[in-house]
């Protein structure tokens, strides 16, 4: 029995993604169809190198051809990635970045800029192109945890204007005040010198061609947040808290931020930090310290996806002081490593949703 690419496209239109409720097919996901006999190879192309349903995806491209059109077809499915993208570059800023996510929390202590490291950093090994901002302009922490403390970055001079080069550390790319200034020296700086900083982080720097940015965002709801949302074509916001209420409080100002008809930022999720603690020695005993499942009950409250929980151990802690991140160096630790990798999946996970169900996200006028 012979079978012609024409066949192939049809058997594939029976296959739908999990996440975007379409088939295979009318999301142009197929590509290079070959057919040689009784032999069948093709490219899946996924939104996102995370997708948690890959192998699912796969399996069912398999089934489908054997199912309509025969079971004795060997099938050969190459699995690939393009991560999505709709921001609105229109303004020209940052266009070789696919999508830019603020990691807020509305509060400080809640380890915001330990999930925005690990959630870089795990999306980088998931194979995603990834930069990190830290826009903590008063209390640069990144230098420190990712182990870079002392560097400088590069100055290129092209067309008779400087580019800051980020620096490079654990394959991603980063650049925070902390890296410019003296760690001992305080940033005694108004508004006005805060948010020319950050335009510079965004507009004079070298990023290229990046799937992610990440923008590790200061405590509040203030002067940076309005300058994020003016400047860039933002995908959305992660919200970090803890599960007590003193730190909900401040999330849910946070999310009202976002949600603003001047800022309209959408939300991708919520990521309850210290959810429980855990002894490393003893990985099935949890105690909930600071309450349970607080933003769990957050993200149903506001319906929005509930990205999951980072338990309360000793060695994220340490990790970050000695500039060892736990998703990269905390693969002793299972309960760390997948709390983290499972972090990022998700959230390229509901970047993809809305990238494939919204339209760009513009930066609307935000008034002063």
């Amino acid at each position: 029995m012979s079978f012609s690419t024409e066949d192939v496209i049809n058997a594939l239109r029976h296959v739908n993604d999990p996440d975007l409720h379409k088939d295979l097919v009318t999301l142009n996901m197929i590509s290079n169809i070959e057919v040689s006999g009784n032999k069948v190879s093709f490219k899946v192309t996924l939104t996102t190198p995370a997708c948690p349903l890959k192998e699912k995806i796969k399996k069912d491209c398999v089934e489908a051809i054997h199912q309509y059109l025969s079971k004795d077809v060997d099938v050969q499915v190459d699995m690939d990635a393009n991560v999505t993208s709709l921001r609105d570059i229109a303004v020209n800023i940052l266009p070789s970045v696919k999508n830019i996510i603020c990691v807020a929390s509305g509060k400080g202590g809640v380890g915001k800029s330990t999930v925005a490291v690990n959630l870089a950093l795990s999306l980088a090994k998931q194979g995603a192109a990834v930069g990190l901002i830290d826009a903590d302009i008063y209390g640069p922490s990144i230098p420190v945890m990712l182990g870079i403390r002392g560097k400088r970055p590069e100055v290129r001079l092209i067309k008779e204007k400087h580019f800051i080069q980020p620096v490079e550390a654990e394959g991603i790319k980063v650049l925070s005040i902390g890296l410019l200034v003296d760690e001992r020296q305080a940033i005694v700086w108004r508004g006005p010198m805060v948010t020319s900083a950050l335009r510079q982080f965004v507009t004079d720097c070298l990023w290229g061609k990046l799937d992610y940015l990440i923008v590790d965002m200061p405590p509040g709801t203030g002067d940076v947040h309005i300058t994020v949302a003016q400047t860039l074509s933002v995908t959305g916001a992660v919200i970090v808290t803890t599960p007590q209420e003193v730190a909900l409080a401040d999330a849910r100002k946070a999310m009202a931020m976002f949600r603003a008809d001047n800022i309209n930022i959408p939300i991708i999720g919520i990521v309850e930090n210290m959810a429980y603690f855990t002894p490393e020695e003893l990985p099935e005993n949890k105690y909930y310290i600071f309450g349970k499942d607080g933003g769990k009950k957050m993200a149903e409250e506001y319906e929005v996806p509930f990205l999951g929980q980072i338990p309360l151990v000793q060695s994220i802690r340490e990790g970050g002081d000695n500039g060892k991140p736990a998703s990269v160096y905390g693969r002793d630790n299972a309960i760390v490593a997948e709390a983290f990798d499972q972090v990022a999946t998700n959230v390229a996970r509901q970047v993809a949703i809305k990238n494939a169900n919204l339209g760009p996200a513009k930066a609307e006028p935000v008034l002063s």
